[in-house]
Formats: C-alpha cells, structure tokens, sequence
C-alpha cells in the first residue's frame, strides 16, 4: 500500500515532540518542552528534495498533552490549494521509552516513532514506515515559533526533505502561572 504525497509530505513533518529518558528530571524536561508544544499552530511547509521538490503547503494544529500520560497529540489538518487531508499524530511514554503513531501507523497508511530525544528546546524522533527511515527535528525558535525539518536516509546520508515554520495562534503564557 502506497502512502499518499500529502499524507507522506505532512506524515514526516507533523509527528509530536517525544524523547527517551531515564529519570525524573529528564522526565520533568520532556513535560516542559510537550507544555509549550500545547496550543493552535498554523504555517508554510516545503518538499525540500525528491520527486515533489518545491510543493508548498499550509498546516493547521492542535497540540494536547494526553491525560495522565507523558506525550503529544496534534491534531488538524494541511492542505496544498484546493486540496485537504485531516492529521492526527499521538506520542505517549511507555515504559522508558516513547511510541507513537502517524494517522494508523506504518501498518497502514502512516509512520511509527519509533525512538527520541529532548532538551530544552528541541526534539529529534526517529522515524519508520517500512524501509523508510528518517528523522525529525522539532526545534523551538522562540515561545511562539516551532521550525520542523524532516530527514530521511539515503544510502548512509541524512538528506532533509521537508521544512516547516509553524506560528502559535493563540498566544498564550505557557509553562508559567500568572
């Protein structure tokens, strides 16, 4: 079953933030970064390389931390002109590690997540759709800008293929009570 260019396009770019750590205050670091990941954020995307080199899209999300569980759900949607494609992507902490899917995972339609890393500002998942292998990195550029750019490998080179800017909608104070 082939993945549709959009839905592979967004897929890549719109998995949540998720790491892989060990003890409380990794654990403490993770919940910081996942809370300014909450919120409305909308932006412009790129295929930087490959086939569809050069298709600009815009994006849309949600981003909602899951109830007692450390991780991400996004929520919404992207679209290229005219047309649209709903997305939903969920991380959550299971045992030492996080897991994650992309619409129904690599068994369907979508990606796994299959292993991470955060810090303070940024995230790097690795990525897995069958032979497909990647990785992503979600930085942080400021409180109300996320920058995503999507790799993939070819042969033993990591060579980006998407990029995204994407800009908090609703403004708000995040990490702090006021």
């Amino acid at each position: 079953m082939s993945i549709r260019p959009l839905a592979l396009i967004t897929s890549l770019a719109l998995l949540p933030a998720a790491g892989l750590s060990t003890d409380a205050a990794a654990n403490e670091r993770d919940a910081r970064f996942f809370q300014q990941i909450e919120g409305k954020w909308r932006g412009p995307g790129e295929i930087v390389a490959g086939k569809y080199k050069g298709t600009k899209f815009t994006c849309e999300f949600s981003g909602l931390t899951p109830g007692d569980n450390l991780g991400m759900t996004l929520d919404g949607g992207c679209r290229v002109g005219m047309f649209s494609q709903k997305m939903k992507a969920t991380v959550e902490r299971s045992g030492r590690s996080y897991t994650g899917t992309f619409l129904d995972g690599a068994q369907g339609e979508g990606l796994d997540v299959i292993a991470g890393n955060v810090s303070k500002d940024n995230v790097v998942l690795t990525l897995k759709r069958k032979q497909l292998n990647g990785a992503m990195l979600a930085r942080l550029a400021s409180k109300d800008q996320l920058n995503i750019t999507v790799s993939v490998n070819v042969g033993d080179t990591l060579v980006p293929v998407i990029g995204m800017k994407l800009d908090r909608l609703d403004r708000v104070t995040v990490g702090a009570v006021k």
